[in-house]
């Protein structure tokens, strides 16, 4: 061929007319399709999928507390106190702002009538009015409020099971008993509700106080739910400042609010909380993915050498075969990020459709512009990063290789500005990851993992191929074939190496922490913790309570507290609601606390700065705080705090600062005042109760059973059966974590496809030669089996000993547990690794032994 340049041709054109000439031929370049941007576009889009997908539900969920806030609060506001009834004026307040609804929530025993069996329960009192919005319902369809009259109760169907009840039947509840006269279906408010210990008995409040629960010192939560008219506006700004109003009318009333737009906090933040770490788990698979990614670009660069080449001699510059391919590049990422985008979005609608019972609330479809355009962000960026370093050697590609063989013509480091630009937007990504995560060390933590484990695998794939090149070919010749391939410097070893391992390290990661949690909880806990927690004891029976427990067992030990709640309403003279606190403190601040008092260091705790107060000390108020809330909260030795404690601010002084072993469960809290400033306050104790070694389980049941029987109002919680119920919790928690993390696996696995697909055709001409010469498909078979387990075994090897690495750190330096390796966590692992080698190693061998010979022999 020959070119005819015309003279008047401009061969230095504007920098406008250049930039549309690389678009134009970057565009013309894509008209061949998607052929080798499939693996690009699949890395990329599983990526930004699970990103979005997290944004996305959590978005949904969000919205559904938004739509559902009224019905989820029982009104537009509540106001909620510990331990004290609204007295008449405070309930006029309220009244003043529309129609109202009186509950009341706590923690009881529910009993058979003969005293052979019982379960601790959540009792709810509610008044005619309730619920302002939504309904209760009832199986059967029968009416709610008719049911709860003349001591009837409407109790949770597991509470039944548990007691052996139907509906008729009666059961005991503190001094009064009460008819099953419906099986609970649905409780519009229990979302806002606190966190509940057992199933749910509803009564009237008429029904409650027959019962006698209700005396000074009761851990009962008193619940103001208000409508407002329906011509009142009721936009969030003018229900926060209503709030703040009645905050003002009773600013020592104590009282904490909420509104129908963030029904509930605690839920809130824990969306958020798992929002933000399921999106560093999509980040992963996207920078493991990433990889792929790299080898996309650099295997279509290869196939377009000719091309480059062919540009270079028409007088191209580097900066436009740059251009033309980045082009190309982009329109791909954006290929790949809609798709990831369009996947993402329809997840919430399949978690509600499969798992929406499970749910808080039912989500809406509603996606967030700040969701998308994060995912959007974060696919773009690491595109952008890893597509950079192989497209800036296009450079180093000359004319000559149009004459010339063009093996590894495309070799050499990128120009300086092409490094400092993946820096840069490196940086740029790990900006945004700290940026957007709560707490910001959480996202340096994972960014510091995938920065060592993508090294440490990176390098480790080269180090195998130089090592292998050195060791003495064995006389098998399929081992010596599978030996070769390791060390080829374009072989599978590199790649299979840092996608499986990266992936395998993430979840042996994850499968180790999960193990040491458990070990942690199952093994150490219930060799030092108490074997019951007694709640609600009045101080005038604690004696006598005692001594009947005593009695009953010989040699149990128990330990007792007062307690109290109260809530943190001012640091150092500042109100809380304008205090500057951490993320991971905001919860002190938020809602009641559980306070106590003592004249000695309770056990568990270890003084770390200051002096106790003396036994019989008399001055003005102190208090002893929890060490490290306290560093978060910005207090010191001799700073003040208020907290509000039965409608009345109480003002004192830091005294001390303690070490908390909460694991130990033993009696402990945030803060413990001295006795002078909370011992006149009404209020019931707490204690824990250990038993001797070997105690019989019927000794023991019948010790709570008789107890019970005496003291009703005490409420015994067995403290093996909490832990077993936290270990359900935790154990779901885990295996969603576990499932998140597999993602990242399947990025993995996206590279390991590509690596294949990119060797395929240099194994399909070497099988075609082996099979020319004399070798069988068996032959061939045993040597890639060879290779594959070898490099699955080095690859699973590595990752156990990174990934337990990264373990270790997280649960000792993060979680402050001990560490715990587990075998079982290693064999899945090892099972992981040898499932994906034989799935996508047999299929790439499959590939290549079905090939036929001619076109390739011709071809070459």
């Amino acid at each position: 061929m020959t070119l005819v340049l015309d003279p008047r041709v401009n061969l230095a054109p504007s920098r406008w007319a250049s930039l549309k000439t690389v678009l134009k031929l970057g565009v013309r370049e894509l008209r061949g399709g998607l052929k080798g941007f499939r693996i690009f576009i699949a890395c990329l889009a599983l990526g930004v999928m699970v990103i979005a997908a997290v944004g996305a539900l959590a978005d949904a969920l969000r919205a559904g507390l938004a739509s559902q806030g009224e019905t989820i609060l029982g009104g537009d506001v509540t106001f909620a106190r510990m331990h004290i009834r609204a007295t008449p004026d405070e309930r006029s307040n309220f009244q003043n702002l529309g129609r109202v609804s009186e509950t009341s929530t706590l923690r009881t025993m529910a009993r058979r009538l003969d005293g052979s069996d019982q379960a601790l329960a959540e009792l709810k009192a509610v008044d005619a009015a309730y619920p302002l919005s939504g309904e209760t319902t009832i199986e059967g369809g029968k009416s709610f409020r008719e049911a709860i009259v003349d001591n009837g109760g409407v109790v949770d169907p597991i509470l039944l099971e548990r007691l052996g009840l139907k509906v008729g039947d009666r059961f005991r509840v503190g001094q009064a008993e009460i008819d099953v006269t419906g099986v609970l279906q649905a409780e519009p408010d229990a979302v806002a509700d606190r966190l509940t210990y057992g199933p749910r008995i509803f009564v009237s409040l008429a029904t409650l106080d027959k019962t006698a629960l209700v005396k000074p010192g009761t851990l009962i939560r008193w619940r103001y739910a208000v409508k407002l008219p329906p011509d009142a506006p009721s936009d969030k700004e003018t229900l926060t400042n209503l709030r703040k109003s009645v905050e003002q009318k009773m600013p020592a009333a104590g009282f904490t609010s909420l509104d129908r737009y963030d029904p509930s906090p605690q839920i809130t933040r824990t969306l958020d909380r798992l929002r933000q770490f399921l999106i560093l788990i999509g980040l992963a698979s996207l920078l493991v993915g990433g990889v792929g990614i790299a080898s996309a670009v650099a295997t279509f660069i290869d196939k377009r050498v000719k091309v480059v080449a062919t540009l270079r001699s028409l007088g191209a510059s580097g900066t436009q075969i740059i251009g033309i391919f980045l082009v190309q590049i982009i329109l791909m990422s954006a290929i790949g990020i809609a798709i990831g985008l369009a996947l993402g979005v329809a997840v919430p609608p399949l978690v509600e459709n499969f798992y929406g019972d499970l749910l808080p609330v039912r989500t809406g479809i509603e996606v967030s512009p700040q969701s998308l355009g994060l995912a959007a962000l974060y696919g773009l960026l690491v595109a952008l990063i890893f597509a950079l370093w192989p497209l800036g050697r296009v450079e180093n590609v000359r004319a000559a290789v149009l004459f010339r063989d063009s093996i590894n013509a495309v070799t050499g480091w990128p120009r300086r500005s092409i490094v400092v630009a993946t820096v840069s937007l490196a940086t740029l990504l790990f900006a945004v990851a700290v940026a957007t995560s709560e707490p910001h060390y959480i996202a340096v933590y994972i960014a510091i993992s995938l920065v060592v484990m993508l090294s440490v695998f990176g390098w480790l794939g080269g180090a195998i191929a130089r090592l292998v090149r050195r060791v003495p070919r064995p006389k098998s010749p399929e081992l010596a074939l599978a030996l070769r391939n390791i060390a080829a410097p374009d072989g599978l070893t590199r790649s299979v190496i840092l996608s499986l391992g990266t992936g395998l390290s993430l979840l042996v990661a994850v499968a180790l922490a999960n193990a040491s949690l458990v070990s942690d909880l199952n093994d150490r806990l219930p060799e030092q913790a108490p074997d019951y927690f007694l709640l609600d004891i009045p101080p005038d029976e604690f004696d006598a309570v005692k001594a009947k427990i005593l009695g009953d067992i010989s040699g149990t030990k128990l330990i007792d507290a007062p307690m109290l709640r109260g809530r943190l309403v001012a640091i150092k003279g500042t109100p809380v609601e304008q205090a500057k606190v951490p993320a991971d403190a905001q919860w002190v601040l938020n809602g009641d606390r559980g306070l106590s008092y003592a004249d000695a260091i309770p056990e568990g705790s270890t003084l770390t700065a200051g002096t106790w107060w003396a036994k019989d000390y008399q001055g003005p108020p102190l208090v002893s705080f929890e060490r490290d809330l306290a560093k978060k909260l910005g207090l010191e030795i001799g700073d003040g705090v208020t907290v509000n404690v039965l409608g009345r601010n109480v003002e004192a002084k830091v005294a001390n600062l303690r070490e908390v072993n909460w694991e130990s469960l033993a009696l402990n809290f945030i803060m413990v005042f001295s006795p002078n400033t909370l011992q006149g306050a009404p209020h019931n104790m707490l204690a824990t109760l250990r038993l001797p070694h070997g105690t019989p389980r019927s000794a023991e049941t019948a010790m709570v059973r008789d107890m019970g029987k005496a003291y009703p109002s005490v409420t015994a919680i067995r403290v093996r059966d909490a832990i077993d119920q936290f270990n359900k919790i935790l154990a779901k928690v885990m295996i969603a974590v576990q499932a998140a993390g597999s993602v990242t696996l399947a990025a993995g696995a996206l590279v390991l496809a590509g690596a294949l697909a990119t060797a395929q055709r240099r194994r399909i001409l070497e099988a075609v030669i082996l099979k020319t010469i004399g070798a069988r498909r068996r032959q061939i078979l045993k040597a890639h089996a060879f290779e594959y387990a070898l490099l699955a075994l080095i690859a699973a090897l590595v990752a156990i000993a990174l990934g337990g690495l990264i373990a270790w750190v997280a649960v000792t330096w993060i979680m402050e547990i001990d560490f715990v390796f587990s075998v079982n966590a290693v064999l899945e692992t090892l099972a992981v690794a040898a499932l994906m080698i034989t799935a996508f190693g047999g299929i790439g061998t499959w590939a290549v032994l079905r090939a036929p010979p001619v076109p390739y022999l011709r071809t070459e």
